[in-house]
């Protein structure tokens, strides 16, 4: 059974074709530095000759409104119509919870454009709605910094480990196509305010958190439950301070 993995070179991808790999099956990791690039269409009809499921957990190279959307619609777009012409059965995309609710993020805005062309093609799909990496945690911080303050909502937060990520993914692509989407989550809930405080006096980083109910994520204020999965959502197994303290001991 052949698998692509579109984005295949990068945090997730990279993950995703290895644990495919492990189980017996052929994965391509897709990626322009592979020479398959799904903006221009370079490669893909080569790349995706014979492949039963396409897995897409490619990201935009610009976080800029107008070019993340491009990047979204128009490769997705080349990528839907690529899977046709090569007769692909699954689609599988990995995409952020909570992109219906955050409409003034211009990244969340595109992945939904992505996800209403992904439903409204021929091709079966599975859709896996993701909550925020540990990996990007120190951007999220980084984000949120006014000189040497960190301003952040005490909403409810719950991020969880690339590699709990990767096997959700893994999950959909090596069963049925859902025609609808799963949410997956970290297996501990936080409020946001409270888990960044503790995580930069956990690094020794002189900024102070500030609790700010109109703290803006990436541009939108948030609500209660904007970032966090409804009830029924898979958990990952991975811990936030586990996870960290393997990070900090390069394992």
């Amino acid at each position: 059974m052949k698998f692509v993995v579109v984005g295949g070179t990068g945090l997730i991808g990279s993950k995703l074709v290895a644990r495919l790999r492990e189980h017996g099956h052929e994965a391509l990791a897709a990626a322009p530095n592979t020479g398959v690039n799904t903006l221009t269409g370079e490669g893909l009809a080569e790349a995706l000759a014979g492949a039963t499921v396409v897995v897409d957990v490619s990201n935009s190279p610009s976080y800029e409104d107008a070019a993340v959307l491009e990047f979204f619609e128009t490769a997705t777009r080349n990528l839907l119509a690529a899977e046709t012409a090569a007769g692909v059965g699954h689609h599988v995309a990995l995409s952020i919870v909570g992109t219906e609710r955050l409409p003034a993020n211009g990244y969340f805005r595109a992945k939904v454009v992505q996800e209403n062309l992904i439903e409204k093609s021929s091709i079966p799909f599975s859709i896996v709605h993701a909550t925020q990496f540990f990996e990007f945690v120190r951007g999220i911080a980084d984000e949120a910094t006014e000189g040497g303050t960190v301003r952040m909502a005490p909403v409810f937060f719950q991020p969880m480990a690339g590699d709990d990520v990767a096997q959700a993914v893994g999950r959909a692509a090596m069963g049925p196509p859902l025609n609808g989407h799963v949410e997956v989550g970290g297996p501990e809930r936080f409020r946001m305010d409270e888990f960044f405080r503790d995580v930069l006096a956990g690094w020794g980083d002189p900024r102070e958190v500030v609790t700010d109910e109109h703290a803006r994520y990436f541009g939108s204020e948030l609500s209660e439950r904007s970032l966090v999965p409804d009830e029924g959502a898979t958990l990952g197994t991975i811990r936030y301070r586990d996870w960290a303290d393997r990070d900090a001991n390069g394992k």
